[in-house]
């Protein structure tokens, strides 16, 4: 019963984090001066250049920290194995999303930042990692005769966040032939908080599956663990 219990109690510290990230960057758009940042052009992490930078950056971390607590639930409700591309790529966007608050984001037009580089790379790997990673654990457990719906919901919403990921990449592709800069080609600011919208929403619904697969009710399918394997 202990063992069922505590990847439930992460699971819930999961969806806590995740809800308490999202007020927090709620706040940031709603209340002066940040307010005034213009969310149609402007990327999420403006917000870290701004007075109430600490703000956002708190929120970030606690979001990494949410989802660390939701991929241990995932493993502990036996959803995922341990050695799996799924754990892999949940991980993967937790220590990004760390790597993007220490290195914060960098007006290009002061010229080349090497800290600028890993802030951008490192928002590139996190927006792919987690999608991949939903994805993988969708599609082993879709169809499951318990967890297929969970399944289901999962993989449309890491579908969703390559879909939002999209027009950036056609953006820098088109780049070449208009010779219009790739994040004034597109609305970024837009593009990003759809993305960043659909992630959240990976990250709280693994935290809720794991919560409904920790209860006293809990079933594994080890095909499904093998092919999360695969």
């Amino acid at each position: 019963m202990a063992r069922m219990r505590f990847p439930r109690l992460l699971a819930i510290a999961g969806m806590g984090a995740v809800a308490a990230a999202v007020l927090l960057i709620g706040v940031l758009h709603a209340v002066p001066p940040t307010s005034a940042i213009s969310p149609y052009r402007r990327t999420i992490s403006q917000y870290a250049l701004a007075e109430a930078g600490t703000v956002f950056n708190v929120a970030v971390l606690v979001l990494a920290a949410g989802s660390v607590a939701t991929l241990l639930a995932v493993v502990g409700a036996g959803l995922l194995p341990v050695r799996s591309g799924g754990v892999l790529a949940l991980l993967l966007w937790s220590v990004a999303l760390a790597v993007v608050v220490y290195f914060p984001k960098h007006n290009w037009a002061m010229g080349p930042s090497s800290d600028g580089t890993v802030h951008r790379v490192a928002s590139v790997v996190a927006f792919l990692s987690l999608p991949v990673g939903a994805l993988l654990i969708g599609r082993a457990w879709r169809t499951h005769p318990r967890w297929r719906v969970h399944a289901g919901w999962v993989w449309g919403l890491g579908l969703w966040s390559l879909l939002c990921f999209a027009p950036i990449v056609g953006a820098i592709v088109a780049q070449g032939w208009t010779g219009v800069a790739w994040w004034r080609a597109i609305p970024l600011g837009a593009v990003e908080r759809m993305l960043a919208f659909s992630e959240v929403g990976v990250v709280f619904g693994l935290a809720w599956w794991a919560a409904r697969a920790s209860g006293p009710t809990r079933r594994t399918a080890e095909p499904a663990l093998r092919q999360a394997d695969s």
